[in-house]
């Protein structure tokens, strides 16, 4: 096992009286892509704030590099890249100046990495930023958090503002920049696809709690959709291996880990009636919904 590069131990945070989660544990190993997943407020933007100590939690602690992120060293936190939705400043300088500036304050600066990307986004150097797309400036701010040649890039909504194109080139680059550098990531996004070919691992995420951490390989090799046919009106119970159960219109429907063998036996168990029982494979996405639910 990898030694962790992020440790969250019981996590608790609220927004005045609002609970946003309580007792949150988490581990990210080194060298990992890790993706963050989870409906709007369930607390994403709020640990990635904690994370980079924008805000301090009710209880529990954080260590990033094996240090307390409320005391953590000057050149401990130049070992981290963080990107908040995308922005960009200074939108008066040319790719070519930007680059420049920013060099300045990193002594590990990867200019390549920058100009590797600039180069897919096919811009001259001299191009000014102000007169570019909301998504290739969105690039920019991207190409300028890579260059830093940090360990951990945090990553939050990173997909923000950018069209289909533009999302996928930039996957397809942090992906094999990330795995060539040996780089721990940690990121969120809205847009479950471009995680599903991105992040090596995952955490979802529901009100309160964590639903399930694991490689994302593992998931979608286990988790399952099944349905079958039943009674109008037939009430699934929900347990620690049912997911979001339902029945509509005489069709049973329900989310497991469990094999199909299980699920049968669990179903004559309970007294469900059923028949053509079918199970299938899922998506990230499909499998994002079956663990957190429709709503």
């Amino acid at each position: 096992m990898r030694e962790p590069v992020i440790e969250c131990r019981n996590l608790t945070h609220y927004y005045g009286d609002r609970l946003i989660y309580k007792n949150l544990s988490f581990e990210i190993p080194r060298g990992r892509i890790l993706g963050l997943l989870g409906k709007n407020g369930t607390g994403k933007t709020t640990t990635i704030n904690i994370l980079n100590g924008y805000l301090q939690p009710r209880s529990g602690e954080c260590l990033i590099f094996g240090e307390d992120i409320r005391r953590m060293r000057p050149e401990t936190r130049a070992r981290i890249a963080l990107l908040i939705e995308g922005h960009v400043q200074y939108a008066f300088m040319t790719i070519e100046q930007i680059e420049r500036f920013y060099a300045r304050f990193y002594p590990t600066w990867d200019r390549d990495a920058y100009y590797g990307l600039m180069e897919k986004l096919q811009v001259a150097p001299r191009q000014r930023i102000s007169r570019m797309s909301c998504g290739q400036r969105s690039q920019v701010a991207l190409g300028l958090i890579l260059a830093q040649n940090a360990e951990l890039l945090i990553l939050d909504d990173f997909s923000m503002g950018l069209d289909p194109g533009y999302r996928r080139l930039f996957v397809e680059y942090l992906r094999d920049y990330a795995r060539s550098e040996e780089k721990t990531v940690f990121l969120t996004s809205h847009i479950i696809q471009d995680m599903e070919k991105l992040v090596d691992d995952c955490i979802i995420m529901d009100y309160g709690r964590i639903l399930i951490q694991m490689p994302v390989r593992d998931l979608l090799g286990r988790f399952r959709r099944y349905t079958f046919t039943t009674a109008d009106g037939a009430i699934i119970p929900e347990s620690k291996e049912i997911y979001n159960p339902g029945v509509i219109n005489g069709r049973g429907e329900l989310y497991s880990f469990d094999s199909p063998e299980s699920i049968r036996g669990w179903l004559d168990r309970t007294g469900i009636p059923h028949g053509d029982l079918w199970s299938e494979t899922l998506n990230l996405e499909d499998a994002f919904i079956g663990l957190t639910g429709k709503y």
